[in-house]
């Protein structure tokens, strides 16, 4: 399956281009070395149906996680700082599309949505259709599927991610650290292990230990896969220093021993 990446070029030309969508499928935990910054003349969109993007909009992070939308108003400057296991669409539309009298139409600072049980199965079919539709240009259900999807989003409050995580996340996922302790974080951030507990918890849905499990499972994915080394020394390399509670955690993680992921990424 060919995996799609939501990177809007900086060079491309959508000034004339009233709307266009297309599938997002990437594996595994992706993150760019460079981090392209776009800026848009369209509203442009990222709607995720599994997995999560990390979006920077005007310096502010927005977590997309299943079911969730966000809206990116007109020529505001945003960039993907990562993506995992995320499936899902991006593009973007004119705001002429809209009527005078749709708030969206006017939007001037990012809109972050969620929809839920039914709702967000309706949704994500509808973004379906909306897909497929473009891709056979089928511009009569493309206007009525889009004017559908956004009578469906209410402005309000962006959800953005506090500072003291997106301080952790940044730290947690920079490829120059070794994986620290909550402790570690914690007093980076200046807040107390339970509170930087609580905040990253609520703000992302994921423990802090989850978090830098995760971060040393694709380091230690990528060591395996393109090196010899030992599996201690790799156990060692993401921060582990017990090797029979780095295979423990990584079968947990991938439903493999460490030596069983490296015989299949081998051959």
């Amino acid at each position: 399956m060919p995996a799609y990446k939501p990177h809007w070029s900086p060079e491309a030309d959508y000034s004339s281009c009233p709307f266009f969508i297309r599938r997002m499928d990437t594996v595994g935990y992706f993150k760019p070395a460079v981090v392209p910054v776009a800026h848009l003349p369209l509203v442009g969109f990222i709607y995720v149906t599994s997995g999560e993007v990390l979006v920077d909009v005007d310096g502010t992070s927005f977590l997309c996680q299943p079911g969730q939308i966000l809206l990116i108003p007109q020529q505001h400057p945003f960039a993907i700082r990562y993506y995992r296991y995320a499936v899902g669409y991006t593009g973007g539309f004119a705001p002429s599309v809209l009527p005078d009298s749709k708030p969206l139409r006017y939007l001037s600072a990012p809109l972050h949505q969620g929809f839920w049980f039914d709702e967000g199965a309706f949704i994500a079919e509808l973004f379906n259709m909306l897909a497929t539709s473009f891709e056979k240009g089928d511009s009569v259900f493309v206007e009525k599927g889009l004017d559908l999807l956004l009578s469906r989003i209410k402005p309000n409050l962006p959800a953005t991610i506090p500072a003291a995580v997106t301080s952790f996340l940044d730290s947690v996922f920079d490829p120059g650290r070794m994986p620290g302790t909550i402790a570690f974080y914690a007093g980076q951030a200046c807040v107390s292990e339970n509170y930087l507990s609580r905040l990253v918890k609520q703000s992302t849905g994921r423990s802090v230990g989850a978090w830098i499990d995760i971060v040393r499972i694709q380091r230690a994915k990528r060591l395996l896969s393109s090196t010899s080394r030992s599996i201690i020394d790799i156990a060692a390399a993401v921060g582990v220093e017990d090797q029979s509670y780095f295979s423990r955690l990584f079968k947990k993680e991938t439903g493999m021993t460490p030596s069983a992921f490296r015989k299949k990424m081998q051959g």
